[in-house]
């Protein structure tokens, strides 16, 4: 709950910035505290940043402590509520059954940070204190960062509370099927299931001077142990011998794309994860069916979404899984993903070997989803029934194609009201416009330097969701 607080209010007040939200009460953030920031798998996810329980001082050789310049200055007084409505209603006549279902899920998050200051590191005089000083390159923290190829920043800013404050969630659940069929809807309901709501309620007390947020300097290490600050960008690291290691999987994105993505950069990299979606897609109806369920539950749990991406992650590195490692209520939520995976590449391996593997293609599709912001996270779940991602799928391939097709543009008019509101703000929320026009509709990035990697990242997330649509 902590750790979704913060994100909003860093997309509330920071949106695209430097800031990075603190994701653990645990964390003790202060100047010049030292943050491993891991380099992820695909190009367009943001670094992993790991705070550590060392400052620059420590790692320093010497005895002379660097002494940094703070400059505390009000920030901004922010008191929010963030609320998500989820509903929607979904007639359906087949010809051997039909379906009537209802849903509506209330969350609210409030919070109540009051007034915040923000401290700034003297970065001119932290230049000047760093000359001639020499990292330990012996201490066991850059000698176990060093061998997995990560990058050290400092912390140069950080926002803080300046009062006792707190963080409230209030969650009502409620929702109604009735008919012949089951359906893996808003719900994932069943047939002739009615439940009047159950309201959960959850506080969080977050004392004085808790850090929220920061902002890092990223260092650039030499062999002996110099160091430079990276002024101008995040491009830190250790200095190595030879060439570069590649990252062990990524999107093949040119970096220039990156930064000024476009339609054809959209399509390309689409093009080259295709596999991945092919492969999710092969799997039996049942398994597809079982993680359209799971996933879907989890994009209502930030926090066990990213546990999960993290269990993958670790996967993917050293082919094994530590699931004690996760809190007991997330390992209920993450398990059943797991259970199918683990199935999943048992009968994999026993067919002809595949150019990507279920693991692969499920980190993917996790990675895009922890990567979305958390507006559009929950204009996701409104977009996540069978029927509407097909829908979805349609106007992702006008997106990365001709972005337009009035053939089929009754799609969308069939879609009753909240849900098709529900689809026009997932797109407004990745920097994708929907133009109607009759029965035409027509989907575009809206800025492409604004937007950046917003659309290719929804489009990863629907198109892996849609290719475990069952039906």
């Amino acid at each position: 709950m902590f750790a979704t607080a913060t994100r909003n209010f860093v997309e509330e007040v920071d949106p695209g910035g430097l800031l990075i939200p603190v994701r653990s009460l645990n964390d003790s953030i202060a100047p010049l505290t030292v943050v491993v920031s891991q380099k992820r798998f695909w190009f367009w996810q943001k670094p992993k940043h790991l705070p550590t329980d060392f400052t620059l001082n420590d790692i320093l050789t010497g005895d002379t402590p660097i002494t940094p310049v703070v400059t505390e200055t009000d920030f901004i007084k922010y008191n929010g509520t963030y609320d998500e409505n989820i509903q929607g209603t979904i007639d359906a006549t087949f010809i051997h059954s039909n379906v009537n279902m209802e849903g509506k899920d209330t969350s609210k998050l409030q919070f109540s940070f009051g007034s915040l200051k923000k401290d700034e590191v003297d970065v001119r005089r932290l230049l000047q204190d760093s000359k001639n000083r020499l990292l330990d390159m012996s201490h066991c923290l850059i000698q176990q960062t060093k061998k997995k190829r990560q990058v050290f920043g400092v912390v140069k800013e950080r926002i803080v509370t300046s009062q006792p404050c707190s963080v409230v969630e209030e969650v009502q659940q409620a929702e109604q099927c009735t008919g012949t069929l089951s359906l893996c809807g808003l719900n994932s309901s069943k047939v002739s299931l009615k439940d009047d709501g159950s309201l959960s309620k959850v506080s969080t007390e977050i004392p004085t001077n808790t850090t929220l947020a920061y902002a890092l300097i990223d260092l650039e290490v030499k062999h002996d142990g110099r160091y430079e600050l990276c002024l101008m960008s995040n491009k830190g690291g250790f200095e190595v011998d030879g060439p570069t290691q590649k990252s062990l999987v990524g999107v093949t994105g040119a970096p220039g794309g990156q930064n000024n993505p476009d339609v054809s950069h959209l399509t390309r990299e689409l093009e080259n994860v295709c596999a991945h979606f092919q492969l999710l897609a092969a799997l039996p109806a049942s398994s597809r069916s079982s993680l359209l369920k799971s996933i879907t539950a989890l994009t209502q749990d930030r926090a066990a979404l990213s546990a999960l991406q993290s269990l993958l992650d670790q996967m993917l590195l050293e082919k094994s899984v530590n699931v004690a490692d996760v809190s007991e209520a997330h390992e209920r939520s993450i398990r059943p993903v797991l259970e199918v995976l683990k199935e999943a590449e048992r009968v994999s391996e026993a067919q002809t070997e595949r150019s990507v593997s279920v693991l692969s293609a499920l980190h993917l599709i996790i990675s895009a989803l922890d990567e979305l912001t958390c507006d559009s996270l929950a204009a996701l779940r409104v977009c996540s029934s069978p029927d509407v991602l097909k829908i979805m799928e349609l106007l992702v391939q006008r997106l990365s194609g001709s972005g337009e097709s009035p053939e089929s543009g009754a799609d969308e008019a069939a879609l009753p009201e909240d849900v098709l509101s529900g689809v026009e703000h997932l797109l407004a929320s990745s920097g994708v416009s929907l133009q109607r026009d009759g029965d035409a509709a027509r989907s575009q990035i809206k800025q492409m330097q604004q937007a950046g990697n917003r659309p290719l990242v929804m489009c990863i997330a629907l198109r892996g969701l849609h290719s475990l649509n069952p039906r």
